[in-house]
């Protein structure tokens, strides 16, 4: 690429940028601050972008592929005359994007998957009045919260499949625009009757379940490895917001404007959303027509090289099941589905129950936690990514992030049986869901280490059985407090869940490739 010269009188110095290049890493870098000598004197110019270019041929030699049994140190000095080679080619232009194109797609995917959990919660607000006008019993309304999770349960390993042979981008437009139909017909669906409503869910269930592994194959082809963790902090903190807007929400929009409004609102929002995604936003960067030359080379630089005719072979069940790291990540996303929904759908009742909080006091004590964990999931993400911009391993960051992910929340929810009040309970459920967000950056982001070419396959599969032990769980605990009387035995059954599974992913967790 040519490079423009540079007048000393209007701009830094070459070096100058070159310095301040190799001083900025980190994907949470989404501000740049440009300051330009005019003719009038000091403006600031602000500019938008993920992570920074390590310009520095110090550092440039990390995005290099990393061979089995190399750390990325040591390929340090091997790469680095290549390494100042590309980084002059890709330094030029840096400031000429305002807006890099991967930010769009974070932002995009970020706001899909807050839309993605918006439309799950909406419906276990609005069932209460639901049941109220149309009559139904207990025994309905848990067959009516449940049969979203039929089809959940079977489109996972579906959706993960065609996300690898088609691309994320196709296969999440097709799933939102069913999920945002189906959710805009449901209050027609419960008029008309109980057997369409149900059918109405199932197709629900069945839209969404492509959602996370369509998020998974996409960022991974669009951020290089030391972002990666970041990009999916910043999605799924757009998830867990979701979770909260509709909590928050659904209640206010129903009673200015009746049921239907917020499934309307939601639904519509969707389709808003899709007429966006459908034109600015590519399965691959280099089929991007607006990506500049640096922002692609930056992408293509920071990923293992892989040759695309090595994906061609389907993975077979049999063999994805013969290693052990495979069951470290189900195993993991069992865990994490578990103590997940439980918290979800028990926690304004074991307010409630526990002590003696209404209903409307339960939902602002339940929705604090979920907030924070959206803010915490982005940090998770950041530090894992400095971690391995800084030198260490993908495996030992792996672990960290997991064993952090597991064992907070299981020392939280053991203290929280001696919570005496709501106000402490609410501080431990803080803290357990806080911390259980580290596992975004654990066991989510190794199915594309160990499987870069098939991670939307393996995502199904884990999910497939994480969707399976929510819904023993989601039952389990009804019957388990029904039968002691108590949530405490429940919540500790869970925290032994959280460190045996600690202890198992330790063992036989890997970063490294292994398909």
């Amino acid at each position: 690429m040519a490079t423009t010269p540079l007048k000393a009188a209007h701009e830094p110095s070459f070096s100058l940028l070159s310095s301040s290049f190799s001083s900025s890493p980190s994907l949470s870098t989404l501000i740049r601050i440009k300051t330009r000598n005019t003719q009038k004197g000091f403006g600031v110019k602000l500019g938008f972008g993920i992570g920074c270019l390590k310009a520095g041929s110090e550092d440039f030699g990390r995005f290099g592929e990393r061979k089995e049994g190399i750390s990325w140190k040591s390929e340090k000095g091997r790469e680095r005359n290549n390494g100042r080679a590309n980084a002059q080619k890709i330094e030029t232009g840096f400031f000429r994007e305002p807006v890099s194109e991967r930010i769009k797609v974070v932002a995009l995917m970020a706001c899909v998957m807050c839309l993605c959990n918006a439309n799950r919660v909406v419906m276990s607000v609005a069932i209460v009045p639901l049941a109220s006008r149309y009559g139904w019993d207990s025994t309905f309304l848990g067959i009516v919260q449940s049969s979203f999770l039929w089809g959940y349960l079977v489109s996972s390993v579906a959706g993960g499949l065609m996300a690898d042979k088609y691309g994320g981008k196709r296969v999440m437009a097709w799933g939102v625009a069913v999920w945002s139909l189906t959710t805009f017909l449901t209050p027609w669906a419960a008029d008309h009757s109980t057997i369409m409503l149900l059918i109405v869910r199932t197709i629900f269930g069945l839209a969404e379940g492509v959602a996370l592994p369509c998020m998974n194959t996409l960022l991974s082809r669009w951020f290089p490895s030391n972002e990666r963790a970041s990009a999916v902090g910043l999605s799924m903190a757009g998830f867990h917001t979701g979770n909260v807007i509709s909590l928050l929400l659904t209640p206010v929009i129903m009673s200015k404007v009746g049921i239907s409004g917020p499934f309307a609102l939601f639904g519509i929002l969707g389709f808003a959303w899709l007429s966006v995604w459908i034109f600015r936003v590519t399965n691959d960067p280099s089929d991007n027509q607006l990506i500049t030359q640096r922002e692609l080379m930056l992408i293509q630089a920071g990923k293992p090289k892989i040759s695309k005719t090595d994906g061609r072979d389907c993975l077979s069940i049999r063999r994805l099941f013969s290693k052990l790291p495979t069951w470290a990540i189900i195993f993991a996303n069992v865990t994490n589905n578990w103590g997940y929904f439980i918290l979800l759908s028990w926690m304004p009742i074991y307010f409630k129950t526990v002590f003696g909080v209404n209903l409307k006091q339960a939902a602002w004590f339940s929705a604090i936690p979920w907030s924070m964990m959206a803010i915490s999931g982005y940090i998770a993400g950041s530090i894992s990514d400095f971690l391995i911009e800084f030198g260490y391993s993908v495996t030992l960051v792996r672990k960290i992030m997991q064993s952090t992910g597991f064992i907070g929340p299981g020392i939280s929810l053991l203290c929280l049986n001696f919570a005496q009040t709501p106000h402490v309970a609410a501080i431990w459920l803080t803290m357990a869901l806080s911390l259980s967000s580290f596992s975004q950056a654990g066991f989510l982001l190794n199915m594309q280490d160990i499987a870069p070419l098939h991670s939307g396959f393996l995502h199904g599969i884990a999910n497939s059985v994480g969707t399976f032990a929510a819904i023993i769980s989601t039952i389990g605990t009804g019957y388990f407090v029904q039968w002691l009387g108590s949530f405490q035995a429940f919540l500790t059954i869970t925290a032994v869940l959280y460190f045996i599974t600690t202890i198992f992913w330790n063992l036989y967790a890997t970063g490294e490739q292994v398909f």
